[in-house]
């Protein structure tokens, strides 16, 4: 379980800590709840700060990004304090935006309202980046400064570059000496691993040892080109033997294995973009390749999840302590809303009205809310989302129970939506 962010009465972020001794300072009337996600008290006396460092780590990824905290104690060593899984939106807008720019191409097509198409007057900054991969930005960007708003972060370390890193620390090194060192092979690797899903190509078989394999052998004219590298079992290699994968039966390997990496290349335009970020705030900033995350993940024996790998990013993290049965926060963007003003139907053709308020009774959707239902079937309690509003005054709760309809005076603000769903990873 993640610890609890603690701020004192001048709102300063202290050290974090674990669940026990908050639930201790709330019923003692120490300290208030400040935030239900993610939880934070604050106290209702000054503290002279006097914290350990902690290290803000990143692993960027195209579709989920994992955060860690890890705090550095001198009996303990470096122990994880909080993580987080933060899922993005980048392929859901762009498919907003290639929805938009279709209906706008239709109605210049027919003529119904005209739009001048403008392609030839428009000019890009220095370091613009589509907004479907500018989400994963600032996504990373809010979240570093919300914890840097509630942990007393003292350098960050961050996850950018896929190649071996002997050639700074020995200029010097050249030929097949440069490829023969202490990380050797994890790069290519962890690049085929995300390429074919961590699967054996031939039996589909997940989470087992796999062998680099070429689809067509060396011996066949094959060369060692990533384009003809896959993954495969001992046994699936072994029978393969001097076969082409086309002559084994799997001509659709050849295909997959030209197909590009979207993953990949999002991941590619949004790393540096990440670290400028974070650096800009002026803490200590460092960054580290995939191979020494992967290299000390696997000595230490944690099973791949991209908060584990953020914990594990940088040379520091080889001895990096995760209790057993962690739970990380899950986190997902979600966005604030939309900006269209009328719905259209296929055609492009406007459909119903336009939204009146984007506020019913002070409520808006996003917004965490505990609901007391008198009677009914959901009789009681709960927690949950606000997932639609009407101006009736009825409202729609995603909750654990299922999806609650209830009168607004029976509701209770929690907290107001930011725009992410928050979740709890299972044991």
């Amino acid at each position: 379980m993640n610890r609890v962010f603690v701020l004192d009465t001048d709102r300063k972020p202290l050290m974090p800590c674990s669940p026990a001794r908050a639930r201790r300072l709330l019923r003692d009337g120490k300290a208030a709840v400040y935030r239900m996600q993610p939880f934070t008290i604050i106290l209702k006396y000054r503290v002279d700060p006097n914290p350990q460092p902690v290290e803000f780590k990143v692993d960027p990824g195209s579709k989920i990004t994992g955060l860690a905290l890890v705090g550095n104690f001198p009996q303990q060593g470096r122990v994880v304090l909080w993580a987080a899984n933060l899922t993005h939106r980048g392929y859901a807008i762009r498919e907003r935006l290639a929805s938009r720019r279709s209906l706008r191409r239709g109605r210049r097509g027919r003529k119904t309202r005209y739009r001048a198409p403008r392609f030839l007057n428009r000019t890009k900054p220095k370091g613009w980046l589509p907004p479907s991969l500018n989400s994963r930005v600032e996504n990373v960007s809010s979240w570093f400064n919300r914890l840097l708003d509630r942990v007393p972060i003292s350098e960050c370390h961050i996850e950018t570059v896929r190649f071996d890193t002997q050639k700074i620390q020995n200029p010097e090194i050249n030929g097949v000496e440069y490829q023969q060192g202490e990380l050797m092979g994890y790069e290519v690797r962890e690049y085929l691993l995300e390429k074919w899903d961590r699967k054996c190509a031939y039996c589909n078989k997940k989470d087992i040892p796999l062998e680099v394999e070429h689809i067509i052998p060396r011996s066949r004219g094959g060369s060692n080109r990533v384009s003809n590298l896959t993954l495969a079992r001992a046994p699936c290699n072994k029978k393969k033997n001097s076969k082409t994968a086309a002559e084994f039966g799997y001509t659709q390997i050849q295909s997959k294995s030209k197909l590009p990496l979207k993953d990949a290349a999002a991941v590619n335009a949004t790393r540096y973009a990440i670290g400028c970020t974070i650096q800009s705030v002026g803490l200590p900033t460092s960054f580290w390749s995939g191979g020494r995350t992967k290299k000390n993940r696997i000595s230490q024996g944690y099973t791949k999840d991209h908060w584990i790998d953020a914990a594990c990013v940088g040379e520091s993290a080889g001895q990096v302590t995760i209790t057993e049965g962690y739970r990380a926060l899950h986190i997902k963007a979600t966005g604030r809303g939309t900006r269209q003003v009328v719905r259209t139907d296929k055609y492009g053709f406007p459909r119903g009205k336009a939204g009146r308020c984007r506020r019913v009774k002070g409520f808006q959707t996003g917004d965490l809310v505990r609901p007391s239902q008198p009677q009914g079937k959901y009789a009681g309690d709960h927690v949950g989302i606000l997932a639609s509003i009407r101006a009736s005054g009825t409202f729609d709760v995603k909750a654990k129970a299922g999806k609650i309809s209830a009168n607004w005076k029976n509701f209770k603000l929690i907290q107001r939506g930011d725009g992410y769903d928050y979740s709890l990873s299972a044991v």
